[in-house]
Parts: structure tokens; C-alpha cells; sequence
């Protein structure tokens, strides 16, 4: 797996993912339409290179599936095969917890089944987007196992514990209006529009500094309280020249508008507005 890490991943061929690199981002879709995406120990595998490919050449990352489905689940046929050893050795949760720590942003974009592992996958994502048939559910107790590649504690950071247990314990299945609902998805928009909406929400982000990107998840994803965590991100921002540039740049277009009698939209500190002024080129 690690000599997949350093080829060039837009010529690599993969068995069950469809992969297009692009300079600030990387399009994943799960490409196993027969078995609704259903992540197999090859999807497995293949995901890890993808990631260690992203750990060594940090861009954000949009994870989709084909067919109408994200990823139905975990292959039942497979976890069949699967005792106690593959249990400890974290198969699942060690890939979804790898997608957790990429570098850049991750956005799932999710139409159709998101179950057992496939809902786990999405949970590791930094956000999420549905489509009008998403439906997001861990059946696991019912094939007498447990969601144990994150769903237990991320669901509840996600959702709160009330909406959690009502998922892994009493099978509610969350279709999504329920998940726009709770806050487990950004939005939801139509089946049609749903990865044009993606791009554009990486479009957005990538308006923004990469380096204050990667900072402001690190600084997110901190256990606990981290004051001291967020002023050492600052201080290697505030020396950065990208700041400097970006700030400067804000600060003559507020002047040229002042000049020709233009209202800035912004009072007091100045502050760019998220609709109006985030529109400065990646670092």
C-alpha cells in the first residue's frame, strides 16, 4: 500500500473507486453500483491510498457514490468471515479515522443509502451534503454487532446523544430532512444539483488561505479546551505572507470604495463578509 502512496493518482486504475484529481481537490466516488457501494476489504485498501496519496499532497477531498447509493453498508459476506482478530485490528475504523485527519477539508456528498460503515464513512467527513433520498442508519445491532468504526461517539458530537441513540439503538433511520434537521448535513438540495452544489462548496473554501484551512481543522479537531493551541495556529498565520497579502488587498478595496462614495457593507473592525470579501486565491 505504501508504494501507492507516490504515484500519480489520477493515472492509477482502481477496482471499486472512480478517482479525478484536480488541482485543489480530490473527486472520490465509490463505484460499486451492483452491491450499493458496499465497502469491501479492496474498497478498503484502495481508500487507504487515496489517503496516503492526500497526506503526502494535501487537498480537500469530495467523497460521493454512484448508482443513486453513497455506500449501503459494510460487505455483509465479508464481516461474515471476520472473528475476533479483525476486530481488534480496526479495519473500518482505522481508514475512517485516517479520512478524519487529512490535511484539508473533506465533504461528503450523499444521495440514497448511507448505512453501517457507509454512514460511519460520512460521519468522518468534515461536513456533509444530501440529496432528497438520503437516508443515514446503523442497523448493526440487528446483525448482532455494533457501529464500531466511530458511529458511537461521532454521531453524538454530530447530532447531540439523544439523536444518536435513537440511531444505533433503536435503528431510526434518518432520511434528509431528519439530518438537515439535527445538523448532520449542511443542506439539501436536488438529487441533480447535489455535486455541482459540492463543488461549490469547495469552491468557496478554496477562496480561502489553505494554510488557515488546515490550521482551523486542526484547531477544531483539538480535544478540549486549547487556548494555547489556538494562539500558536494565529501566530504562524499572523507571520505568514498570505495574511499580509490578503489583509492588504481587503484594505484597498475598502479604501477605493470609500473614495468613490461606495458603502463597505462592513462597520466597525472591517471584517470581510463571508459572501462578499472571502474571494482571495489559495496560499
Amino acid at each position: 500500500m505504501d508504494d501507492l502512496a507516490y504515484e500519480d493518482l489520477a493515472a492509477r486504475s482502481f477496482a471499486t473507486l472512480a478517482v479525478e484529481v484536480r488541482e485543489d481537490r480530490v473527486v472520490v466516488t465509490l463505484d460499486r453500483p451492483e452491491a450499493r457501494n458496499a465497502i469491501s476489504g479492496l474498497m478498503i485498501r484502495e481508500l487507504h491510498a487515496v489517503c496516503a496519496w492526500l497526506e503526502e499532497h494535501p487537498r480537500m477531498l469530495l467523497l460521493t457514490g454512484a448508482g443513486g447509493s453513497f455506500a449501503g453498508g459494510a460487505d455483509i459476506a465479508e464481516l461474515l468471515g471476520r472473528g475476533r482478530d479483525q476486530a481488534l485490528q480496526g479495519v473500518n475504523s482505522r481508514l475512517f479515522e485516517r479520512v478524519r485527519r487529512l490535511p484539508m477539508p473533506t465533504l461528503a456528498a450523499v444521495d440514497g443509502w448511507a448505512l453501517g460503515g457507509g454512514a460511519e464513512l460520512s460521519y468522518a467527513c468534515d461536513l456533509r451534503l444530501a440529496g432528497p433520498d438520503a437516508a443515514f442508519g446503523n442497523p448493526e445491532p440487528g446483525l448482532g454487532i455494533l457501529a464500531a468504526a466511530g458511529a458511537a461517539w461521532r454521531l453524538p458530537e454530530l447530532v447531540g446523544e439523544s439523536v444518536a441513540k435513537q440511531v444505533l439503538l433503536a435503528g431510526r433511520t434518518l432520511d434528509a430532512r431528519a439530518a438537515l434537521a439535527c445538523g448532520l448535513v449542511m443542506d439539501v438540495v436536488p438529487a441533480e444539483k447535489l455535486l455541482d452544489e459540492a463543488h461549490a462548496v469547495l469552491d468557496r473554501m478554496a477562496k480561502s488561505s489553505a494554510t488557515a484551512l488546515r490550521l482551523t481543522k486542526l484547531v477544531v479537531d483539538a480535544p478540549g479546551a486549547h487556548p494555547v493551541a489556538d494562539d500558536l495556529a494565529q501566530a504562524v498565520l499572523f507571520e505568514g505572507q498570505d495574511k499580509k497579502d490578503r489583509m492588504t488587498r481587503f484594505l484597498d478595496r475598502k479604501r477605493d470604495r470609500g473614495a468613490s462614495g461606495g458603502n463597505t457593507g462592513n462597520k466597525g473592525s472591517g471584517t470581510p463578509g463571508a459572501d462578499s470579501e472571502r474571494t482571495e486565491g489559495r496560499a
